[in-house]
């Protein structure tokens, strides 16, 4: 067997801050386009056959139209949430101009083309597809899923799992705009259910310390949660980089705040508190 290979997509010239992952001639979540040298540099000449996307949020699969063009024989897999907007991009950039600012878009994310539809493995949850096993997972998004790769054990979890780099703290990233934290404990439940080998967050690593992972993953939900009842949007961003500002590893800090945007946190809890209320 052939064990799963990650490559450090260096977005925005960050190391540690996202990654995609090689399983055979499958790669989960390629990224975005303005990564694709990044990528393609690490494949060097490999064929893919298809890519398995934990959800569409432009981090994760951005790429995934350009990488179909480029590809015409690639299989994208998607849950069938997220499905007609990888089609039609139209909604998911508009969601991301109103989170980044049109300024920024090009520069982070590149071309986001859309995905014909004959090239598209829409995905529900339970299949099981060239030894990865499919768990819908959501909470971070209505649209998440989560792959075990069973020869291997590794869980590649997405943002379900939530972003830890090295020695840091599990943190949970909660952007607008449907974050709903009863599925998202129902998810961690689904991967604990799993008892993968180990755990593999988008942002970043592989982590054999499962239980553990997850248990502060929960305690993190509940955490910020409540800070955000709390704080204002200022208040909570500045909570969350005390947070990592004890790490020893400069570069690993400024990849927290690079994958895990404090003000976006702070929006999509808020949304959900109050969506909640109601």
């Amino acid at each position: 067997m052939t064990e799963p290979e990650q490559i450090d997509l260096l977005h925005g010239g960050h190391p540690h801050v996202l990654s995609s992952w090689l399983v055979g001639d499958v790669l989960v979540d390629p990224g975005p386009t303005s990564c694709l040298p990044t990528l393609l540099a690490a494949l060097d000449g490999r064929e893919l056959r298809a890519l398995a996307l934990t959800h569409i949020h432009l981090d994760h699969a951005g790429a995934a139209g350009t990488l179909a063009r480029r590809f015409p024989g690639l299989e994208v897999w998607v849950h069938e949430r997220g499905a007609p907007h990888l089609q039609d991009p139209a909604k998911l950039l508009a969601s991301a101009t109103r989170l980044y600012g049109s300024e920024h878009m090009e520069r982070l994310w590149g071309e986001v083309a859309p995905v014909p539809e004959a090239q598209l493995r829409v995905l529900r949850g339970g299949e099981r597809i060239s030894g990865l096993r499919v768990a819908y997972t959501p909470g971070h998004a209505s649209h998440h899923v989560a792959y075990l790769h069973e020869p291997s054990g590794d869980a590649f979890a997405g943002d379900v799992a939530g972003v830890r780099i090295g020695s840091g703290p599990v943190l949970a990233p909660t952007p607008p705009p449907d974050i709903d934290l009863d599925a998202w404990r129902a998810s961690i439940g689904t991967l604990e259910g799993w008892a993968p080998r180990r755990l593999v967050p988008t942002h970043f690593g592989a982590y054999d310390d499962v239980d553990a992972h997850l248990a502060e993953l929960r305690e993190e939900l509940e955490r910020t949660a409540g800070r955000a009842g709390e704080l204002d949007e200022a208040a909570f961003a500045a909570d969350l980089i005390e947070r990592v500002r004890p790490l020893a590893d400069e570069v690993d800090a400024a990849a927290y705040a690079h994958a895990l945007p404090g003000d976006q946190s702070y929006q999509g809890l808020r949304r959900h508190l109050e969506r909640r209320e109601r």
